[in-house]
C-alpha cells in the first residue's frame, strides 16, 4: 500500500495535535519520548520543506531577473 506524501499544513497540524496531548495528558515516559521522537522528525520535514521552497521561490525570482 503506498501511503500520501504528507503536506506541509498535514505536518504542521500533527505536531500541533501532539504537543496539544503532551500538554493535556500526563503520556508515560515511553509514550513521552516516541511523541517527541516524532515531533522532532515531523520538524525536521517542515524546516527541509521550507528550505527547499525558498531556494525554488528565489530561483524563479533570479530568473525572472534575467
Amino acid at each position: 500500500m503506498t501511503q500520501k506524501k504528507q503536506t506541509y499544513r498535514e505536518a504542521m497540524q500533527e505536531i500541533e495535535e501532539i504537543l496539544s496531548s503532551i500538554e493535556n495528558e500526563e503520556p508515560d515516559v515511553d509514550e513521552l519520548a516516541e511523541k517527541v521522537k516524532k515531533v522532532s522528525q515531523l520538524l525536521k520535514y517542515c524546516k527541509d520543506k521550507l528550505y527547499k521552497t525558498q531556494e525554488e521561490v528565489e530561483k524563479v525570482l533570479k530568473d525572472m531577473d534575467e
